[in-house]
């Protein structure tokens, strides 16, 4: 039995040293030997099957770009690849939650009515659509969220999964640019 776990660690002490040094042949190795763990993993964490696939190729993608930071010294391979596994998940999770959130938000959204609009009225909200579609993606969420929801920047922040400060400077930026677009627009309040 000792020699038995001496020769298996003996095997993933050399795997490990091959995959660090570049050997591809030590790719396919890795994931026939911890492919199972990585995946196995991936599926108690995720929600579907196919998330959890992509997840444990990803993981392996991950772990050949960035084979570079491992050294076999300070830790196993199956152990670095756990690791790497937990920050694929994590990723897939906020993204997932991000995409929640905004698509629960774009729910709440109302259509315009159109019979009790003004022309004025639909002029400025096409002007403001129109500024609001050139914003970048986290700063039109930003607002969005603040303004079309009314979400407090506390909300916003945690709605989006970022930090309060980062939710408020998204919101300032982006009320910046819509103002000077809309300035320029001509349809800003004086």
């Amino acid at each position: 039995m000792l020699r038995a776990r001496r020769a298996s660690d003996d095997t993933d002490l050399a795997l490990a040293h091959a995959f660090a040094g570049g050997d591809e042949t030590a790719l396919r190795e890795a994931y026939d030997r911890f492919g199972g763990l990585v995946h196995a993993f991936c599926v108690r964490s995720l929600p579907s099957r196919a998330d959890a696939e992509e997840a444990t190729a990803q993981v392996f993608v991950n772990a050949w770009r960035g084979r570079s930071g491992f050294d076999p010294a300070r830790g196993s391979l199956g152990g670095w690849l756990l690791g790497i596994a937990r920050r694929v998940v994590a990723d897939i999770c906020t993204a997932a939650a991000r995409e929640r959130a905004l698509r629960e938000a774009l729910e709440q959204v109302r259509p315009v009515e159109e019979e009790s609009t003004s022309p004025d009225q639909l002029v400025d909200r096409l002007l403001v659509a129109d500024a609001m579609a050139r914003l970048r993606p986290e700063q039109r969420q930003a607002v969005g969220l603040a303004f079309y929801d009314g979400l407090t920047h506390a909300q916003v922040a945690s709605a989006m999964g970022l930090p309060l400060g980062t939710a408020k400077t998204h919101i300032r930026r982006g009320l910046a640019v819509l103002r000077r677009r809309l300035e320029v627009d001509g349809a800003a309040p004086e």
